[in-house]
């Protein structure tokens, strides 16, 4: 039985809270070596390069990865990057576009669907009809995507993580899975679930949530390498994936 992808640890460095450290004061720019009006995709690329190359698995300094986190908690993230240019004189960053998934509106022009002509029964059955057809399945497909190839994703990473190609491939890879829930999201709230299907519909919101939440952990382990970001956004996977396989197993027990 092949065991779990070998990939680097990472020390307890990146768990260290940098207000308690010398390197909390630094100038997380200079650390990062951009300029204060760097884009946010410059940032992360910088980050990225200096924790491989100082990682404690290539020989590096982890009191360098410290810093380099401390830096990139700061500048990764846009609301901390404002208040801290503030703090350094009022300097204007780069502003990051785009949205989270998590932030996703609907568009507000989801409609109730009518009840069809007839009984109230057949009016609701034939709004779970619709709701399975055009929420559900899509939906489903969508997670499907990105929970099924993730294992051979991971796969080829593990033959070198290190390795800039394997490692672009990856991202790639999250970046489409990033799309196809942002989608899967936007499907979600396109249209109300029908009563007879409430809980149906919560469990589905919560698969969907928990692959959101593995997408995020994979990520930041792309930023670091930090082996447990890695584990848990496996595990989160892996859970969506029994999430999925019993939602799929309910909707055939679901009366229409």
């Amino acid at each position: 039985m092949m065991g779990e992808p070998r990939l680097p640890r990472l020390a307890a460095a990146r768990r260290n809270s940098p207000a308690s450290t010398p390197v909390a004061a630094s100038d997380h720019y200079a650390v990062l070596g951009v300029a204060r009006t760097a884009s946010s995709a410059e940032i992360k690329a910088a980050y990225r390069a200096l924790v491989k190359r100082h990682h404690p698995d290539a020989g590096g300094d982890a009191q360098q990865i410290v810093a380099l986190n401390a830096a990139w908690e700061v500048l990764g993230d846009g609301e901390r990057r404002h208040r801290y240019d503030l703090s350094l004189g009022g300097a204007t960053a780069a502003s990051s576009g785009g949205v989270g998934v998590g932030d996703a509106t609907g568009g507000g022009n989801a409609r109730q669907a009518p009840v069809g002509k007839g009984s109230r029964a057949e009016g609701a059955a034939e709004e779970l009809l619709d709701w399975l057809r055009l929420v559900y399945a899509p939906l489903d497909r969508l997670l499907g995507q990105v929970i099924n190839p993730f294992p051979a994703a991971l796969r080829e990473l593990s033959a070198d993580p290190y390795d800039d190609d394997l490692m672009e491939a990856f991202c790639a890879f999250l970046e489409q899975s990033r799309q196809r829930v942002a989608r899967a999201e936007t499907l979600y709230r396109s249209r109300a679930c029908p009563a007879a299907a409430r809980g149906f519909g919560l469990s589905l919101y919560h698969c969907l949530g928990q692959v959101q939440d593995a997408l995020a952990e994979l990520e930041r382990y792309t930023l670091g390498y930090v082996d447990s970001y890695l584990h848990d956004g496996r595990e989160m996977l892996r859970e969506a994936r029994r999430r999925r396989q019993r939602l799929q197993e309910e909707r055939r027990r679901l009366a229409i």
